[in-house]
């Protein structure tokens, strides 16, 4: 790997991956919306390009790159939160939108293409998730992101490119956005807010993003053509005990509302990750706890704040 082109640039797991990256003196086209609110997040460096791009006018991007990259991350995704998830058109855009990718990181001389998945595309599943699960997506994010999966391979293989899907359980880290349970825990308890929150007894995987980021750079490198890898920390706990590690390392006498709201319709209880075959084909481990990781994000937090 020496010349990589990455999409959704300025994310949590596009962004701390160029950092790895850039450590290793690699290449980097980083590929971001016009006016990104977070081009901080990309760090400068003098093998760092940024190019700015709607993910909808990809493909106008052959009239600007040359030839030469090896490798084609994509990360973009438009409507990823709120009822955006279940905008039909919008998401159907997105499959289109990974398959320019393909014609594009194939035009550039890609040999390895590498998009991010979710959880979304197993639907209502509880326990250890892996690929061999069965997929029966329920909402339009998880349609979509299995189909740009599926007809993202079959692209791949008629243009001779190795193709890997990451699925990501659940992150969190620096550069997470401020609406996720994670990082909105964090904020409000920073201000000293009383938070309510649901008995917390669901059993959940969370991996920091560096780790995350970390995973599928591995995945780059040595992933096996076809597969779609899991990546997650291959851990659980009680949600309620995420949470008051979180307390624990803002303020240990905040007081938090465990139990004081119900759960959500249909709600997960069990969700971890299996993520034996990602170890077996990259050698990818977790090596930043919950406990650290907290205390990094915050860190972060304060320091942009």
């Amino acid at each position: 790997m020496k010349r990589v082109i990455i999409t959704g640039a300025t994310g949590m797991v596009g962004a701390t991956m160029i950092e790895h990256m850039l450590k290793d003196n690699i290449e980097i086209t980083a590929i971001m919306r016009p006016s990104s609110a977070k081009r901080s997040n990309i760090p400068a460096s003098p093998y760092l390009k940024c190019i700015e791009c709607d993910i909808d006018n990809l493909l106008s991007l052959k009239d600007v790159l040359q030839q030469g990259y090896d490798t084609f991350y994509h990360f973009a995704w438009n409507g990823t939160f709120g009822s955006s998830r279940d905008d039909v058109r919008l998401q159907t855009q997105n499959i289109k939108d990974t398959l320019d990718a393909i014609e594009l990181a194939n035009y550039v001389g890609c040999k390895v293409f590498v998009g991010a998945g979710s959880q979304a595309e197993f639907g209502p599943v509880e326990g250890i998730i892996s690929d061999n699960l069965p997929k029966n997506p329920v909402t339009g994010y998880g349609i979509a992101k299995l189909s740009a999966c599926n007809m993202g391979r079959l692209l791949c293989e008629q243009y001779g490119m190795r193709f890997n899907w990451g699925r990501i359980v659940s992150t969190y880290g620096p550069r997470d956005n401020n609406y996720t349970m994670v990082m909105s825990s964090i904020i409000h308890m920073l201000n000293g807010e009383r938070m309510q929150f649901t008995k917390g007894e669901q059993i959940w995987d969370y991996l920091y993003g560096g780790d995350c980021s970390r995973a599928f750079y591995l995945i780059g490198k040595y992933g096996k053509h076809g597969k779609a890898y899991t990546i997650g920390s291959g851990q659980s706990r009680y949600l309620k005990d995420y949470i008051t590690t979180i307390r624990d390392v803002v303020n240990p006498n905040l007081e938090i509302g465990i139990g004081e709201i119900d759960y959500y319709p249909n709600q997960v209880m069990k969700l971890c990750a299996d993520i034996d075959e990602l170890t077996k084909d990259t050698g990818f481990l977790p090596e930043v706890s919950f406990e650290e990781g907290i205390k990094k994000t915050i860190e972060w937090y304060r320091g942009k704040n």
